[in-house]
């Protein structure tokens, strides 16, 4: 079932038009990447969601309800959290509180603490920086203590903007692995944004290519790291390969599309 959906939503800053008709769905319990080059409206579709940005038309649903001119603190509510771009914790809070800041419009001090535990326990180099200021932390342990404060909003729908941005490749891997047990074992859909193609697309499910503020590719994420040329003519705009040939690249395919087992392969 159909989680997110975003239906030709345009969005800007002034006179600049960031979005330009975009739409995109994640089903329920998907992982879904959304790539491209800088500048191509990746971070803002993510700021549409969570409301910290209103589109100027189209429409954006979660779970049959309408996002669009909602607050950010209404959308946290309905369960979509966003972990942004910089990571942007509270550098002179504690990492308890910054996760205990991640569940705000929770008043069931029981459930908190339970998720208190399951961060600590997917992060366990965090429970022994509990008491340590965000600010002192590494650029790794900040992004996970970002993603770990998304998590105490307890969230359907988890939005990533470049998690993997400044980490060497080992902390990359091991936050992606982490990623992967958030989505099967609490059934989180994740929309991640990603300048890592490879990595985003071993992960995901779904994959979009946005470029100046239009989807260019879309389809199973085993289908777009098989394109890779298709990938590499969308990132810089070579007109004559926007639309793989491929059905399953299509803007046909399903984001619940599922590569055949037989042809399944490491990128």
């Amino acid at each position: 079932m159909t989680l997110l959906r975003l239906n030709a939503v345009h969005a800007g800053y002034g006179a600049v038009r960031a979005l330009r008709g975009v739409s995109l769905q994640v089903d329920q319990g998907a992982v879904v990447a959304l790539l491209g080059a800088n500048g191509a409206g990746k971070s803002t579709t993510l700021k549409c969601i969570s409301g910290m940005v209103h589109p100027r038309g189209g429409s954006i649903e979660f779970d049959g309800q309408r996002l669009d001119g909602l607050s950010p603190h209404q959308i946290v509510g309905l369960g979509v959290a966003h972990v942004p771009e910089g990571r942007k914790i509270f550098k002179d809070l504690t990492v308890t509180q910054n996760l205990r800041m991640g569940a705000y419009t929770r008043a069931d001090r029981k459930g908190v603490a339970r998720d208190m535990d399951f961060v600590f326990a997917l992060f366990p180099w965090l429970r022994e920086r509990a008491a340590q200021r965000g600010g002192l932390l590494s650029g790794g342990d900040q992004q996970m203590l970002a993603i770990g404060r998304g998590l105490m909003a307890r969230p359907r729908l988890l939005l990533l903007d470049e998690p993997s941005l400044g980490l060497a490749p080992m902390i990359v891997a091991s936050l992606f692995r982490v990623l992967a047990t958030i989505n099967k074992e609490q059934g989180t859909a994740l929309l991640i944004v990603e300048q890592n193609a490879r990595v985003a697309l071993r992960h995901a499910t779904f994959g979009y290519v946005l470029r100046l503020g239009e989807v260019a590719v879309r389809g199973p994420a085993w289908q777009l790291r098989d394109s890779r040329q298709e990938m590499l003519d969308s990132y810089f705009g070579v007109e004559r390969h926007i639309v793989s040939p491929r059905p399953c690249a299509t803007a046909n395919a399903s984001p619940g599309s599922a590569r055949p087992a037989s042809q399944e392969r490491e990128a």
